[in-house]
């Protein structure tokens, strides 16, 4: 999955047909249509196609962005108070269906719902060995996209095996989330049963992580108040599956989780796939082959050894930083504290003859930097790698054993199913974090749940899940300055999909 590959398989988002630019699928004239006649009519049609879908995936870098600075946990930053405006507006929960960040999410995410749709449409046409397995790999990964969907957005559009085309705005409805859940649900049950045991290549959709999106989705079914109680129990069987298997980990040694020399390793259940070898534009980040918002998080102007220059977006905040405990080992790996990391490196030669790492301070300077994803140089020589702020190599780790952990922990508790299993998986995480395990949790019922909740946001900080915890936990209002409930929890459909639907989309309350 490091190696892109070019296929002619067009991207679509509902309404904006045409996300396609350099180096992905554009309209063609004959011979060079591509049409069902002349696609689908060998493996090797159906392999190249499925790569297409993972390819979104890449896109989901302004997900994990978005999600960490609309949390308690960073702050904005940039620039200015006028770098990127529809960031800030997000920070400040200020943002309207007028935001074209928040477009990018809804364009991007429907891109890969209809590229998964497009191997769907033509499931049948051609058989050959194996044929299953990629269709699994396309359902999981519709799951996937949807599963952002309906955690940004609510209730969507959706058209089953078939791509959306012009027109299907105005007769198609919004599904309500039940419904958006109940077809995640069928996906990932089908992947996990079909899932190659032995996925072709790195990066690839797995059993296990089937297994885990599944569990998670049913965390945030029984969380949505429509009466899934029993959701709970549903989550604990098929995480405590991954977990049963065997076949992932805690990394004794938290320091390298995020390091590019450790990129889909023992606890890496799922991960998305990056390289530096293509670059793109600020016209098309979608078009980059890298990690785009390693840049974003990067500080501004940096002059000093391990790191590399950024855009001083998404800065961690002092409360968060200090929401770790004294001796929690995860806290420096996980936040880049610059005062302590320049004086810990007076003898750095900077580019002015002087000896000092140099930085800049940014718009809401916090001191503090997401460590995790970070530009980074090249270890054995201390060079760029690539271009830092478009092409960034690193992968996004989307679902790690210790998340799984956790919400195993989480759907143990909450579903009043047991208590000292919960106790025990929360205090595996934490035995890690501290290196021992005098730190390790009694308490039972809803204090373990706040015990809980409280060592997701430490594991897990600067991943992006902190916002949606927070949300569906009923706990966003009193932690998000500016936190309207009844009507953050979901951010608004963009406005151009409300107009094209003439009528047949409502927005979301207090829109």
């Amino acid at each position: 999955m490091k190696k892109k590959i070019i296929i002619a398989v067009a991207a679509f988002s509902l309404l904006s047909l045409n996300l396609s630019c350099g180096d992905d699928f554009v309209d063609r004239t004959p011979p060079y249509s591509i049409d069902s006649e002349n696609y689908f009519n060998s493996e090797a049609d159906y392999q190249q196609a499925i790569i297409a879908v993972y390819d979104m995936l890449q896109s989901t870098y302004q997900n994990v962005l978005l999600g960490e600075i609309a949390s308690d946990n960073t702050l904005c930053g940039g620039e200015s108070a006028t770098d990127t405006p529809s960031f800030q507006q997000v920070d400040d929960m200020t943002h309207t269906p007028v935001n074209p960040e928040l477009k990018k999410i809804w364009d991007w995410m429907f891109a890969g719902v209809n590229r998964a749709n497009y191997i769907l449409e033509f499931k049948d046409k051609t058989d050959f060995e194996g044929k299953e397995h990629i269709i699994a790999e396309a359902r999981f990964l519709r799951a996937y996209f949807h599963f952002e969907l309906v955690k940004w957005f609510g209730g969507i559009p959706m058209k089953g095996d078939a791509r959306f085309k012009l027109g299907d705005e105005t007769t198609i409805p919004r599904s309500t989330p039940e419904e958006v859940y109940a077809s995640i649900e069928a996906d990932l049950l089908y992947a996990i049963e079909n899932i190659d045991p032995s996925p072709s290549q790195q990066g690839r959709v797995t059993k296990g992580a089937a297994r885990a999106l599944l569990g998670k989705a049913y965390l945030y079914w029984a969380d949505t108040g429509l009466g899934h109680s029993e959701k709970f129990a549903m989550a604990a069987e098929v995480l405590e599956q991954v977990i049963q298997s065997n076949t992932y980990t805690l990394l004794p040694d938290y320091s390298t989780m995020f390091e590019l020399t450790n990129e889909n390793n023992a606890e890496s259940v799922f991960e998305v796939q990056y390289t530096d070898k293509e670059g793109a534009g600020f016209d098309c980040l979608q078009c980059s082959e890298g990690n785009v918002a390693v840049g974003f998080n990067g500080p501004r102007g940096f002059d000093g050894p391990s790191f590399e220059s950024g855009y001083s977006f998404n800065v961690p905040t002092q409360e968060t930083y200090d929401f770790f405990e004294d001796g929690d080992l995860r806290r420096d790996v996980a936040i880049l504290n610059m005062e302590a990391f320049v004086a810990a490196n007076p003898n750095w030669v900077n580019s002015l003859g002087e000896l000092g790492v140099l930085y800049a301070e940014g718009y809401e300077h916090t001191g503090f930097y997401n460590r995790k994803y970070i530009p980074r140089k090249d270890p054995v020589n201390d060079q760029n790698i690539g271009d830092a702020n478009l092409t960034n190599p690193n992968n996004y780790r989307a679902i790690r054993y210790a998340d799984v952990l956790l919400m195993a922990a989480e759907a143990y508790n909450r579903g009043q199913i047991d208590d000292v299993k919960a106790r025990t998986y929360l205090n595996m995480v934490r035995t890690r974090a501290f290196g021992n395990s005098s730190h390790n949790i009694t308490a039972s019922g809803s204090a373990l749940t706040q015990f809980i909740w409280d060592e997701r946001r430490r594991e897990l900080v600067g991943e992006g899940h902190r916002f949606f915890d927070l949300v569906r936990t009923k706990q966003a209002a009193a932690a998000i300055d500016g936190f309207v409930a009844g009507k953050h929890e979901l951010f608004p459909i963009p406005i151009e999909e409300i107009q094209f639907s003439n009528g047949n989309w409502n927005q979301n309350p207090n829109y």
